[in-house]
C-alpha cells in the first residue's frame, strides 16, 4: 500500500514550527520532502532543548522522512541549483517575510517561469498584504488579533497562554496542507500551479467560525465567560478534592438531566440551560461544591460507565500513555535512521485511511551538507 501522497514532491524552505509541521504531514502520506536549510543560521528546532538520540526532540518529530539539505541561499550557485531541479517539484513551501524569497530570486513568479504546473505556498504571519505584512509576531499576538484571545480565560485573569500553538498549527500549518492539496486536485483539470498565500492570522479569524458569525450577522458579542462554551455555562474545568480538574460538557437535555441525576442536583435540571448568568453561577457553584467532596480517580470510576460527557484532565505523560492511546494508536516507534533497528517514541499521524499507508521511515536526520 502506498502514501496517499506518493509521487508528489515538495521542496521546504521553512523553519521552526508552521511550515515544517504542514511538511511533515505531506511526508507521512508518501511525499518526498527536501527541507532546504542554511549551513550557517542554524533552525531553531535542531537546538531546542530538551534532547534525546543526541538531537532536539523537536527536530526528530518535525522533520522525520525528510531529507535536509544544506544551501546558502545568498549564494548564486544554490540558487542556480535549485532552479535546475524545480522541474522536478510539484510545491514549494516557505515562511519568509513577505518578498524575501523574491529577493533571493526564488519567488513564484522566478520559479513558475520554469515549471508553470508549480504549487507554491507562503506562510506568514500577517500575509502578502496589507499593513501589517512585515511586522514580527509569534503565535500569541495572531491569537491575540484574531480575536481568539478577546473571549478566552477568565474575566478576572484574562486570556490563557495555551500549551498548543493554536494560531501557528490549526491556523497556518493545517491551512496551508488543505489549500496547496487543494490547488493539486485543480492542477489535475487546468494543468497549472499557482500562488497561496498564508497568513496565520487570518487563518486564525476563522477558527472564530460560531462566534463570529453571531458577532457579524446578529451583533451579537462575544466575550470571556460570556458564551456557553467559553466558561459562561457549566460546561467548564471543576476542581476535585486532590487539586485535579474533570471537564463536563453534555449542554443537550438528556445529558443535563443525566448529570442531574448523577450527581443528585436539581438545581442543574432546572437551570443549566438557563441563559441568565445569574442561574449559571448558581449551577456551576452547586457542581463545583459536589465535585470538590471527591478526587479525580473516585470521579473517573464514578462516570466511567455513564453516558454524560465527563472526562478527566490529563497531563500530556498522561494522555500518550492511556489506553485511549493504545486503541488509537497515538505514538508510534520511528527508526533513527533508514533500517535502523533503534527507535525513537513520537506522535503519529493521525490520519487514518482505509487504503493508504502512513510511512515511518526515520526520524529528522543530521544536515547533509553533500550533494542534493
Amino acid at each position: 500500500m502506498d502514501g496517499a501522497l506518493s509521487g508528489l514532491k515538495v521542496i521546504d524552505f521553512s523553519t521552526l514550527l508552521p511550515g515544517p509541521f504542514a511538511t511533515l504531514m505531506f511526508a507521512d502520506m508518501g511525499a518526498e520532502v527536501v527541507h532546504i536549510e542554511s549551513p550557517t543560521r542554524v533552525d531553531l528546532v535542531r537546538v531546542m532543548p530538551p534532547y534525546a538520540n543526541g538531537q532536539a526532540t523537536a527536530h526528530s518529530y518535525l522533520n522525520r522522512n525528510k531529507q535536509s539539505i544544506a544551501l546558502d541561499l545568498k549564494d548564486a550557485n544554490s540558487i542556480e541549483l535549485i532552479k535546475s531541479k524545480i522541474n522536478d517539484y510539484d510545491i514549494v513551501v516557505e515562511q519568509f517575510r513577505p518578498d524575501v524569497m523574491k529577493r533571493l530570486g526564488l519567488g513564484y513568479e522566478a520559479l513558475s517561469s520554469i515549471n508553470p504546473r508549480l504549487i507554491y505556498c507562503s506562510i506568514t504571519g500577517y500575509g502578502q498584504t496589507g499593513q501589517y505584512r512585515n511586522r514580527a509576531g509569534h503565535d500569541i499576538n495572531y491569537l491575540a488579533l484574531s480575536g481568539i484571545a478577546g473571549h478566552s480565560g477568565r474575566k478576572a485573569s484574562g486570556p490563557p497562554p495555551l500549551g498548543v500553538q493554536v494560531a501557528d498549527v490549526a491556523g497556518g500549518s493545517l491551512h496551508a496542507v488543505i489549500a496547496i492539496l487543494a490547488a493539486v486536485v485543480e492542477r489535475a483539470r487546468s494543468g497549472l500551479g499557482q500562488y497561496i498565500d498564508i497568513s496565520m492570522t487570518d487563518c486564525a479569524v476563522s477558527l472564530n467560525n460560531m462566534a463570529a458569525s453571531a458577532q457579524l450577522a446578529a451583533n451579537h458579542g462575544t466575550e470571556a465567560e460570556s458564551a456557553a462554551l467559553n466558561g459562561g455555562s457549566f460546561y467548564d474545568y471543576y476542581r476535585c478534592a486532590d487539586g485535579r480538574y474533570l471537564s463536563i460538557g453534555g449542554l443537550e437535555p438528556q445529558f443535563l438531566q443525566g448529570l442531574a441525576q448523577a450527581l443528585e442536583l436539581s438545581i442543574v435540571a432546572e437551570k443549566g440551560l438557563s441563559q441568565l448568568p445569574d442561574d449559571q453561577k448558581l449551577v456551576k457553584e452547586a457542581i463545583q461544591n459536589k465535585i470538590e467532596t471527591n478526587d479525580l480517580a473516585y470521579w473517573q470510576d464514578f462516570f466511567a460507565q455513564r453516558d454524560l460527557c465527563v472526562e478527566p484532565v490529563l497531563s500530556l505523560a498522561e494522555a500518550l500513555n492511556s489506553e485511549l492511546s493504545n486503541e488509537r494508536e497515538w505514538v508510534v516507534n520511528v527508526p533513527l535512521n533508514k533500517n535502523d533497528s533503534a527507535v525513537e517514541p513520537q506522535l503519529a499521524n493521525p490520519i487514518q485511511f482505509s487504503r493508504s499507508k502512513m510511512r515511518y521511515d526515520y526520524v529528522g536526520q543530521a544536515l547533509d551538507v553533500g550533494e542534493w
